[in-house]
């Protein structure tokens, strides 16, 4: 039996442009992997400049990736253990962690070549890690644009708002489809 609970996300990019930081909210519906999430940043980045991908779950947590070019990206998560059980957060919290999605598939059926479930050699992921309650990820990820590991830790519900303040981008539009 379901609960009929339907869970909500609200996702935003935030693009740096030659006339400052550009908000605009994103459809998450394409978006399975990580790679997908960065693609999409990636396609909003004027000339490789950087780009926020933002990912909010009621209030719960919060994930910002953050893009610039080509480089591999950074990712933080306000609240590791309360992602881990969402989809798009578990997404973020497999990458930050060196878990492989595929792992839980894995262990189903032993299809690796090894024996009875045995672990791979050059695995150094660890599947049954327990996922760490508060941060997690890079906290010094807006630090040159301005914030401080300490503040983004600080925030909560309102962390798109905070960090588009201080990015000095408006979220005018962004207010409306929230």
């Amino acid at each position: 039996m379901t609960s009929g609970r339907v869970t909500v996300y609200f996702a935003a990019l935030l693009a740096r442009t030659a006339e400052g930081w550009e908000a605009s909210d994103t459809e998450l519906d394409d978006v399975e992997t990580l790679t997908d999430l960065i693609d999409l940043a990636r396609g909003a980045a004027k000339d490789d400049d950087t780009v926020l991908a933002f990912i909010e779950h009621e209030d719960a947590w919060f994930g910002v990736v953050r893009v610039d070019g080509e480089e591999d990206p950074h990712i933080y998560v306000s609240d590791a253990a309360a992602a881990a059980r969402t989809s798009y957060g578990s997404m973020l919290t497999d990458e930050l962690l060196g878990r492989d999605p595929e792992d839980d598939l894995d262990s189903l059926v032993d299809l690796d070549g090894t024996e009875d479930g045995e672990p791979d050699q050059d695995d150094d992921s660890d599947p049954d890690a327990p996922v760490p309650v508060g941060p997690l990820g890079d906290g010094d990820i807006l630090t040159d644009l301005g914030m401080e590991e300490k503040e983004l830790k600080a925030l909560d519900g309102d962390a798109l708002e905070s960090i588009a303040d201080m990015l000095g981008c408006s979220m005018e539009g962004l207010e409306a489809v929230r």
